[in-house]
């Protein structure tokens, strides 16, 4: 390759100076800290370029690793493209390297070279093989936990192991399960790293072997890197060894993965005259969306520090868009998208993005009814998931009790001694005499075990009492406060009801086991299946408790779905608008971004505190950094929680952000970032440094108190007056509704928060 002015490669003179720099380092180890869109890729790809075609060395003494096939690939393709040498270097993911090894070396373990990888359901199978007795659900939950404690190098004789399961039988679960695997002559994920480093430690000579082979290694996106894998990465580094990583710890949000952000903000500790080269020049965000992002990272105190840069000029300031709800906000984003296509005809330039997959909902709705092509990334669409399927079985088998196929579907689910020949009995008894199924079922029961017939009778015992809910719906619950904590989706009995159908739906789902079923898969998975049936209850809240109420909602869902069908041949290619979550936007970017539920209790949830608290404000970073050209961020006042309408306060993230770098879209809440009191007719509230009145004394309320109402929301007093009948009380809400109330006669809904 032709060398430029300076003297350097022409695939060097590209780099800018901070990427140069990191490319031309050597000797001491290296961290290099790459915020986002700064180019990180180009640099380590570079970088193994250049030590084979500069510095002459031996391809095969280099060792990268990373964490998806797809970066390893793009990684060797990149690098091939200056050094065709390249491809002889070592391009791994963690798990390749260590099946790799344990291909040639896993015999000083015990392992055959023809082991098997077993994935998690053959893990679970291995543990339901021991713990016999057990709950399937508490079998998945112990094979979730052992797979973690193998993130974190763990044994079972480790101390630090009740630090992941407190139970006392874990212990002793984890050593069967190993012994059992040990005799399968198998291994699991977990396994591909720490059996490695268990070998490296046991065999001196092996480890001699691989620290004189490689004498480069190189670790990317190392802020994803858990224990074990920061165990491996000390083993094979011999005393000669160059060590470099790249990372960023602002972008470190897999921690229920194992991932542990204290690798990166140790390693200059770990690795005693470590080097850091920071890249801030960011080419993908305008600079008012990366002030945005870094305003709010920057409050986290677990960091290293970095300041990104802009390179490409101008830009609008990211919107900061208050909206009454969420049936608003899919409104406003449904309409904000459809009006910028009209003039690019590109669905593919948006990302919409949201905490959970079950926030999807309201945005699929809305999208469907506008016609507007969109794809769910990194799950399915929302009535396409297991557990809304059996949920809206259950409610369709209440309806109609002859439905063939939903009855069917969850009979026996979860399991309830009814397998398929019993099933297939029930639905010929009901073709050959009539009626529905569940007067089939109850007709051939006698002919079934104590069991299978308990479990029937249970089963039908739960759509009576839902039917029951329908027909004769409780009376009106007493109007409650805002509560001090609210429940979240982890609550013992998994789902919580509001208003309306939601009580029906809630208590079918619940009390037929399904709820708790799923929420059972394991730690993660579970909780999302779980926060997507809670989901359901919220939007059946807006439909009558009542058969009709029923009726109309499961034909909104099936005019929703054949709506769906049909437009699925419309799509064209790849051009739709892209819902996905926070976590699953990573390495990824879109030219417009639209963050949304950014509220207390959502985003961030309100049980994260400390270095929960400080992830999830990386994820927020993340999301925000996504954006090119265009950033809005959505909070809503009232949002659909529990199957109820509750009043929300904007997420705290919000707050972190400078107001100056935002634009407002819509009616801000009363002192909302401590801004100047709106103007009347302009929202809520006015300055309280005064002295009380006369009337505010008499009334016990004063000018610029914040208050609570079970009907309208958040508010504040805006003046107290005497009159005939007593002072009044003249309060804003957040809505904009103001209203007026005797002070000794406002009733019971209404609460105060704060003298301000």
């Amino acid at each position: 390759m032709s060398a430029g002015a300076e003297g350097l490669p022409s695939y060097l003179e590209i780099l800018n100076p901070e990427q140069r720099q990191a490319v031309l380092h050597t000797g001491k180890p290296l961290l290099i800290l790459a915020g986002a869109g700064s180019g990180k890729t180009r640099v380590i790809t570079t970088k193994i370029a250049w030590l084979i075609r500069e510095r002459e060395l031996n391809p095969r003494s280099i060792l990268a690793v990373t964490f998806t096939n797809k970066a390893a690939r793009e990684m060797a393709e990149r690098a091939r493209l200056i050094d065709e040498r390249a491809g002889d270097a070592m391009l791994r993911t963690f798990h390749s390297f260590g099946a790799w090894f344990l291909r040639r070396y896993g015999n000083l373990a015990g392992l055959d070279s023809g082991f098997v990888i077993y994935d998690n359901d053959d893990t679970i199978s291995l543990l339901a093989a021991i713990m016999d007795d057990f709950p399937r659900a508490e079998v998945k939950q112990t094979a979730y936990n052992i797979a973690r404690a193998k993130d974190y190098f763990l044994s079972p004789d480790d101390p630090a192991l009740s630090g992941i399961d407190h139970r006392k039988k874990f212990r002793s679960l984890y050593a069967q399960y190993e012994e059992r695997m040990a005799r399968t002559g198998n291994v699991d994920f977990g396994d591909l790293i720490k059996k490695p480093v268990e070998i490296l430690r046991k065999e001196p000579d092996v480890a001699r072997r691989f620290r004189e082979r490689f004498a480069v290694i190189m670790v990317d996106e190392y802020q994803d890197a858990n224990v074990a894998q920061f165990e491996l990465l000390k083993e094979l580094c011999g005393p000669g060894a160059y060590v470099c990583v790249v990372g960023d710890d602002d972008q470190s949000i897999y921690r229920f993965r194992g991932a542990e952000v204290k690798n990166i903000l140790e390693f200059p500790d770990r690795f005693p005259g470590t080097e850091i080269i920071r890249l801030e020049r960011n080419y993908r965000s305008t600079a008012p969306i990366l002030r945005a992002a870094s305003s709010v990272v920057d409050h986290n105190r677990g960091r290293l520090g970095k300041t990104l840069r802009a390179e490409r000029s101008g830009g609008k300031l990211p919107a900061l868009v208050f909206l009454p709800d969420q049936d608003e906000e899919a409104d406003f984003c449904a309409t904000l998208i459809a009006n910028a296509a009209e003039k690019t005809a590109s669905w593919s330039d948006w990302a919409v993005m949201y905490r959970t997959n079950a926030q999807s909902l309201g945005f699929e709705t809305e999208f469907l009814r506008r016609g507007i092509p969109y794809k769910v990334v990194g799950s399915l669409k929302f009535y396409e998931r297991e557990e809304i399927k059996d949920a809206l079985a259950l409610l369709s088998f209440l309806v109609n009790p002859r439905d063939e196929v939903a009855f069917r579907r969850m009979v026996n689910k979860p399991a309830r001694g009814l397998g398929p020949v019993k099933v297939e009995r029930i639905v010929a008894e009901c073709a050959l005499r009539g009626g529905d199924l569940a007067g089939a079922a109850r007709r051939v029961a006698p002919e079934y075990s104590a069991k299978a017939r308990s479990g029937l009778e249970a089963f039908l015992k739960v759509i009576e009492d839902g039917r029951a809910a329908l027909e004769k719906p409780p009376a009106e619950t007493a109007k409650t406060k805002v509560p001090k904590k609210r429940r979240t989706a982890r609550d013992r009995e998994g789902l919580v009801s509001g208003e309306g159908l939601s009580i029906c739906v809630a208590q079918l789902v619940r009390d037929s086991g399904i709820a708790e079923y799923h929420q059972m898969q394991d730690e993660v998975a579970g909780n999302q299946r779980l926060n997507n049936l809670q989901e359901l209850v919220n939007a059946a809240s807006l439909y009558a408790l009542s058969g009709e109420g029923l009726l109309e909602f499961l034909e909104h869902i099936e005019l929703d779905r054949s709506i769906e069908d049909r437009s699925k041949d419309s799509a064209a290619g790849n051009n739709t608008v892209t819902l996905i979550t926070f976590h699953n936007t990573k390495g990824l970017e879109y030219r417009r971004v639209i963050m949304t539920g950014l509220e207390q209790g959502v985003f961030p949830r309100e049980d994260k505190r400390g270095e929960e608290l400080e992830e999830e404000r990386r994820l927020f970073y993340v999301g925000a950094t996504r954006a090119m050209d265009e950033l809005y961020f959505c909070s809503c006042a009232v949002r659909r929680i529990f199957g109820r309408s509750m009043p929300v306060e904007p997420s705290l993230f919000l707050r972190e952000i400078d107001k100056s770098s935002l634009r407002i879209i819509g009616k801000a809440p009363y002192g909302f970032g401590g801004a100047a009191s709106p103007a009347r007719g302009q929202g809520c509230g006015e300055s309280s440094g005064h002295r009380k009145s006369g009337a505010e004394s008499r009334a016990g309320w004063r000018r610029g108190e914040r208050l609570f109402h079970d009907d309208y929301g958040y508010g504040s007093v805006l003046e107290v007056q005497d009159s005939e009948k007593g002072p009044v009380v003249r309060v804003c809400f957040e809505t904009g509704k103001e209203l007026r109330f005797l002070s000794g006669h406002q009733g019971s809904g209404f609460v105060k928060i704060s003298d301000e």
